[in-house]
């Protein structure tokens, strides 16, 4: 039963601190999950990340759902994603109606300037050890095709990006 409670404080927490939506929650999650309780090494991490990615829907609920699985198994994904979506809801609830009465308030204007940098250093570094997992799992070259690949057929070709997820999938599978 503890477990439990473990898992719903810490997808909780890392919810209410989260600001700027599931991509600025993957860090706080992978500091919580990864290094505060063991439950995922990095190198998991990054493949729920990644698996996550090539799925439809919100990363920080898919991400929930498979931690709390891996961790408390059914009841354990449930309780993960309740604590991911309701802050949320509770919060956008009341924070909206806030903001929104305020709006033309330069207080209001000013803090939601200073959190934009914070969201794109906290990426910035999931990239980056994503990118530096990526070199030691499949090695400089696969890595510089699959990215060189990315940019011509999003660039030039203008492929949806699904369609681009979905064909590194399929090249990752043949290359095992």
């Amino acid at each position: 039963m503890m477990i439990y409670w473990k898992i719903f404080i810490s997808f909780l927490i890392t919810n209410l601190l989260g600001y700027g939506g599931g991509p600025a929650t993957i860090p706080l999650i992978q500091n919580d999950v990864v290094s505060r309780h063991h439950w995922l090494t990095q190198q998991e991490f990054h493949e729920a990340f990644a698996m996550g990615n090539s799925l439809p829907g919100p990363i920080a609920t898919k991400m929930a759902g498979f931690i709390g699985y891996k961790v408390g198994g059914v009841f354990g994904s449930f309780i993960a994603v309740l604590a991911t979506v309701v802050p949320s809801l509770i919060l956008m609830i009341v924070l909206m109606g806030i903001l929104y009465k305020n709006r033309e308030s330069i207080r209001v204007k000013r803090m939601t300037s200073y959190v934009k940098p914070t969201i794109v250093v906290l990426l910035g570094l999931l990239t980056f050890e994503s990118f530096d997992d990526s070199i030691h799992q499949s090695g400089m070259i696969q890595v510089i095709f699959i990215a060189a690949c990315t940019f011509f057929l999003m660039e030039k070709l203008k492929v949806h990006p699904a369609i681009i997820v979905l064909g590194a999938l399929v090249y990752g599978a043949i290359n095992l």
